[in-house]
């Protein structure tokens, strides 16, 4: 095994709802929640990554959400960590998975660190995450890290470079 560590990021969508506050506080009679677009939701990004902080126990240490894998003893060793968190990139907010590991992942233990990266996403850490209320001078959000219509986890190269063939393609296809 590699004992030079790099850092992998995986991408997901998020589904982010608001509940306005108004100057007498608490939200209106019949008023409804709102969803938040992803170029919305950049606005609120430090609120997120400070939720996100305080969320971190210290049980899970440098490792963050590795300490919960027991399904495989040596990708646990070659994975080092597993951190969520939120980007922002071409103007939206993303769900962010960062990766320590030592070495280079093949394919099948990509899918096993996705599978227990949406596990977290959705039933383990996400679970009690979005159930939080996020203060912010707007009122309150829930920020899910999995709940979303068209959800998705990839690499990161993979979703930036789907999003720059897609703009050149647009670009180039009118001249």
């Amino acid at each position: 095994m590699s004992n030079i560590k790099q850092t992998l990021k995986f991408f997901s969508s998020l589904s982010i709802t608001a509940y306005p506050s108004h100057e007498y506080g608490g939200c209106r009679a019949g008023e409804l929640p709102e969803e938040l677009s992803p170029s919305e939701a950049v606005y609120y990004m430090d609120e997120i990554l400070a939720a996100i902080e305080k969320e971190k126990l210290p049980s899970e240490g440098d490792r963050g959400l590795m300490v919960y894998y027991y399904e495989d003893q040596a990708l646990s060793e070659k994975i080092y960590s597993l951190h969520p968190t939120v980007e922002e990139w071409n103007g939206k907010l993303w769900g962010v998975m960062v990766v320590e590991v030592y070495g280079e992942l093949i394919e099948a233990e990509t899918a096993k660190l996705l599978d227990f990266a949406v596990g977290q996403m959705s039933d383990g850490w996400g679970e009690g995450f979005e159930q939080r209320p996020i203060k912010t001078n707007d009122g309150e959000i829930f920020v899910s890290f999995w709940n979303s219509e068209d959800f998705f986890i990839k690499p990161e190269q993979e979703l930036k470079q789907g999003t720059e063939q897609n703009f050149n393609e647009q670009t180039m296809g009118g001249m």
